[in-house]
């Protein structure tokens, strides 16, 4: 048993009035993209550095007075200490960012960003992998543009599990507590000195969750704990760990997330006019923002959600359904209960929300629905995954086009400081100045890379090589040692990998979709491409299977045993504990980022564009991001097939696996090995350059919250604005014209279609079409009338349509309005046309989103 205190101190480093700007830059996160501030903490003293896990708090709390009288009599270590933290003084008070200067002369955001996981940096491991990265990404990049945003998530006890392989190779959990005390994590406290806290009704009853913040240079980060003893141990356990338990524990979660989220903001007098929900796990926070507004303004549950969805933000991470979270009805109904009548629903109205069919009883609630259903903006990861979610969601718009259905994209990026090693990073700030670290989606700049020498280009990239080699000899021995191996493996593991040799990097989470045997298809051949004494190859794996994915786990085994085989053993090594530290060493170190899903299943992928800041070169399947890297520049790196989409995955298997070797014998090996009497790869230089110049300002999470300003927060906060004047009176007419419209659409009908011109048309002639609708007592201006046209596919449908807009012209002796509008016909062939009928109202962002359509018979 565990003795329980009779008292409780909290105990912060105690450091002298000189050495007091440490502490603040290290509780600040924008050291973990600050090179001059890792290496001032690294100087402080390295042995305990390392000790700590690169945890600056921890390291500050306890390092030791002899020490610390030894850097005061230092003045090269003082005057690095006044140096980054001036910097990140001026970083914090600088007023001329893109959004001051770009943004904020128009439009004054207040953004909320809400994510069930944030990847600042392994000092808070509350992430699993790459949603949790474009998370911590997201805040960065925020904070590098100056837009006013506050980041809501919860804080977990427990890391993601710690990875670790038995003899057989099968992955084994640990889970380690984690000590909110010695991290970069603060407790938010009231006037009073009480720490702050919100609560959440549940079935059992409320349950009060503490709030703690992190600081993210400009951003910050407020996260939700409910571990305390005001709570039973059940409701202690919500925030137990990220993705634990089943799905009642996930519908505990994503409630507290979302209604304890907006709960938080309200409690810190935050009031934002835009919501970003990353993910679906968020969605209950359109709920609770409903029924603030009934609260506060006395609106109805309809009138709140017209104004809350105006404002809402939702990016989809996931192509293919199982991978949405659905819950059984009755389960919503009953964590519910509580709130039903506060919303004014009935059941069948709340279940509604979260169905592709609100009439199918039978449907369960899905939190995705939900979101897609709460949005104004709807967006894909990448242009491929648009693409997907269309087809996947397209049950919610039945009488939608596929391809006008209301989901956009907003291909993801990276935070480039954060991944781009030290060394490079220098480099890249000699030739192309150092402003590409505030504005890295400046193409100007990168296009100065060209000037960049090709043996300094390589010297550095060299030296990575060599620290990863030998990072992982170390970390290596240490597997072995843990796993009780003899003498003789500890050496033997000492001495694996060529600091020299070209070296492949795969890295990511062990799903069968990501296929992380596929290099193993065919072994002899494999065999003989990396056991060549004259150009050799080696392969570092490395990646976690989910706990419950034994399928997962059995394709880790799989690689240690392959990497067992005499001709493989100093070739292949699979690295445990894949994390953020591990991380940056292979994408800073290796040759070639090899990415292997099968397509469609890659949503997007952000460690190949890591890779390729590092100026490393992707190998991949033509899914997620690099189909629209690959197809902007071939020569930026290689595809794996064509970008074909196979039903028999076994054939699949066969064919990419077979274009992988053709691909490492004939293209990527002899190109790395093909030197001059310098011994540089030129030819390798020269793609590692065009990879950089083309990836990296595309690429990266500055252009992409850019992006998101533009495409989506900026319209939602005009949206919202303008709906809350007047005690919402905009948010209650825009209501009540929906349910007006609603109520007579079926009555809405088009009764002629007249195309007197269509006979024996030829390319450039204009076709006019007047169509006489039955309006059901709506005006022109509720309506919007469209040509539709294009060509027709040998089904008679049309394909690749285009809308014209038609005008209203008089009302007919039937009383139907006569709309008139034409086209050009621009290429010969069978087409084809017909009109349809959308409603129409300032403050519908998308004439689709309300899914009625009448189209021509």
């Amino acid at each position: 048993m565990s003795v329980k205190p009779v008292n409780v101190l909290y105990v912060s480093p105690s450091l002298p009035d000189k050495l007091k700007p440490a502490l603040e830059i290290a509780m600040n996160m924008r050291w973990c993209w600050s090179h001059e501030a890792t290496d001032l903490f690294r100087r402080l003293d390295r042995e305990l550095w390392d000790k700590v896990n690169k945890n600056p708090v921890f390291m500050l709390g306890q390092i030791k007075q002899e020490r610390l009288n030894e850097i005061l009599d230092d003045d090269a270590i003082m005057a690095h200490l006044d140096r980054v933290y001036e910097d990140l003084q001026e970083y914090l008070n600088d007023k001329k960012t893109w959004y001051d200067e770009e943004i904020k002369p128009k439009h004054i955001l207040k953004v909320a960003y809400f994510s069930l996981e944030f990847g600042l940096n392994e000092t808070i491991p509350i992430y699993s992998g790459g949603l949790g990265m474009l998370a911590g990404d997201h805040l960065k990049s925020a904070s590098d543009l100056g837009i006013p945003l506050t980041g809501v998530g919860l804080l977990y006890q427990e890391g993601y599990f710690r990875q670790y392989l038995n003899a057989d190779g099968w992955q084994q959990e640990e889970y380690i507590g984690n000590d909110f005390y010695n991290m970069p994590i603060e407790q938010v406290r009231g006037e009073d000195g009480n720490q702050l806290s919100v609560t959440v009704e549940y079935p059992t009853g409320p349950v009060k969750a503490m709030i703690w913040k992190v600081t993210v240079g400009r951003i910050t980060l407020y996260l939700l704990d409910t571990n305390t003893q005001d709570n039973s141990p059940e409701d202690r356990d919500i925030t137990s760990a990220l993705y634990g338990g089943g799905l009642d524990m996930r519908i505990r979660q994503e409630m507290l997330l979302g209604i304890g989220g907006v709960r938080l903001l309200k409690a810190l007098d935050i009031n934002p006019n835009v919501y970003h929900m990353n993910e679906g796990h968020s969605a209950f926070l359109a709920l609770e923002r409903s029924r603030q507004y009934m609260e506060r303004q006395g609106l109805s549950f309809w009138e709140g959600h017209s104004l809350v969805r105006s404002s809402n933000v939702f990016t989809t991470h996931t192509p293919v359904p199982a991978g949405n979270d659905v819950f059984p009805p009755d389960m919503v109904l009953n964590y519910f209960s509580p709130y039903l009548d506060q919303y004014g629903l009935s059941p069948k109205d709340f279940l509604g929300l979260g169905r592709q069919n609100p009439a199918d009883d039978n449907e369960g609630f899905c939190m995705t629905v939900l979101a897609i259903k709460e949005a104004a903006f709807i967006n894909g990861v990448s242009r491929l995954h648009g693409e997907v979610s269309r087809k996947m969601w397209r049950n919610i718009w039945e009488s939608v086009p596929l391809e006008e259905i209301p989901i956009d994209h907003v291909t993801n990026g990276v935070h480039l400081t954060s991944w781009v090693s030290k060394e490079m990073s220098d480099l890249l700030s000699r030739y192309l100045g150092p402003r590409w670290m505030r504005d890295p989606s400046n193409v100007e700049l990168w296009e100065r890379i060209e000037k960049m020498p090709a043996e300094e280009l390589w010297q550095t990239h060299e030296r990575r090589r060599e620290r990863l080699v030998a990072f992982a000899r170390r970390r290596l021995a240490e597997q072995f040692r843990s796993r009780g191996a003899a003498e003789v493996d500890v050496r033997r593991a000492e001495e694996v990998l060529n600091p020299e040799a070209l070296t492949i990097g795969f890295a990511r989470r062990f799903a069968t979709y990501k296929r992380g045997t596929l290099l193993f298809k065919n072994l002899e051949r494999l065999v003989n491409i990396i056991d060549n004494k004259d150009r050799p190859v080696q392969i570092i794996f490395a990646g976690k299977a989910h706990p419950r994915d034994n399928s997962g786990k059995e394709l880790i085994r799989q690689i240690v045993h392959f990497g067992r085989k005499p001709r493989l053993r100093s070739h292949i090594v699979f690295m445990e504990n894949y994390d953020m530290h591990l991380a940056r060493y292979m994408l800073q170190g290796v040759d070639v980022w090899l990415n292997t899903p099968r397509r469609p299943l890659e949503a997007s992928g952000t460690s190949g564009m890591k890779a390729s800041a590092n100026g490393v070169i992707n190998l991949s399947i033509l899914d997620g991001w690099w189909c629209e890297a690959f197809e902007s520049n071939s020569n930026v790196g290689w595809a794996i097939g064509h970008g074909e989409e196979y039903e028999d995955t076994e054939y699949q298997d066969d064919i990419e696996a077979d274009s992988l070797y053709d691909l490492l014998e004939k293209e990527v090996v002899p190109l790395f090995y093909d030197r001059g009497s310098d011994n540089l790869p030129r030819g390798w230089i020269k793609y590692m350059k065009e990879n950089m110049h083309e990836i990296c300002p595309q690429f990266n999470t500055n252009r992409m919250v850019k992006e998101y300003t533009k495409k989506a927060y900026a319209p939602c906060m005009e949206r919202h604005n303008f709906m809350s004047l007047e005690d919402c009176e905009e948010a209650k007419i825009f209501t009540d014209w929906k349910q007006y419209v609603r109520r007579v659409w079926k009555d809405v009908r088009i009764t002629n279609i007249d195309c007197s011109s269509c006979d024996n048309a030829k390319v450039g002639e204009e076709i006019v079409i007047q169509a006489a609708i039955n309006m059901a007592g709506l005006t022109p201006e509720d309506v919007v009338v469209q040509i539709v046209h294009g060509p027709l596919d040998s089904g008679g449908g049309i394909i690749e349509p285009e809308a014209v807009e038609m005008a209203p012209v008089v009302t007919n002796s039937d009383g139907d309005m006569l709309f008139k509008g034409s086209f050009v016909l621009t290429s010969s062939g069978r087409r084809g046309q017909t009109v349809r009928v959308m409603p129409r109202n300032p403050m519908l962002d998308d004439p689709f989103k309300m899914g009625l359509i009448k189209w021509g018979a």
